[in-house]
Parts: structure tokens; C-alpha cells; sequence
């Protein structure tokens, strides 16, 4: 059942997204802006999936090296 818009500035905006991201309907443009808006809204959720590639590739490297020595690294890097 499609949404009963009444307010001229909501239809406006509606097609405009349906423009924008290619979707056949007003309605569906309005699913997906109010699905992006609750992610938006929701910080811990938003975080940990913004996260997750940096934590993919981090991964990706292998097992880390308990003993390794930021420091003593960063002083060798820069001839300290």
C-alpha cells in the first residue's frame, strides 16, 4: 500500500531520491531513506559497520605480533 503524502515538500523530496538513487517508485525511494536514516541514527551500529573493513583487512595481515615495539620501531624509522 503506498504512503498517503500530503505535504508537498515530503512528495517533492520523495521523487527527488527516487531520481537520485534509480528507484521506479516514490514509495521505495521513501523505504530507502527512512532504512538509511535509522542506520544513520543508530551510532554504536553505524560505527561497528564503518569499522569493519579496516577490521577485514587488519585481519587479512595475519596473526600480530605480541612483542612488537611501536616505539623502539618509530625511533629506528626516524634514525633516533
Amino acid at each position: 500500500m503506498p504512503p498517503d503524502v500530503r505535504d508537498a515538500e515530503i512528495d517533492a523530496l520523495a521523487a527527488r531520491v527516487k531520481d537520485l538513487i534509480g528507484v521506479a517508485t516514490k514509495s521505495e525511494a521513501m523505504k530507502v531513506a527512512l532504512r538509511h536514516e535509522i542506520e544513520r541514527a543508530s551510532p554504536k551500529a553505524l560505527l561497528l559497520e564503518r569499522l569493519r573493513p579496516a577490521w577485514d583487512l587488519i585481519d587479512s595481515m595475519g596473526p600480530r605480533d605480541p612483542d612488537f615495539d611501536m616505539k623502539a620501531f618509530t625511533d629506528e624509522m626516524w634514525g633516533d
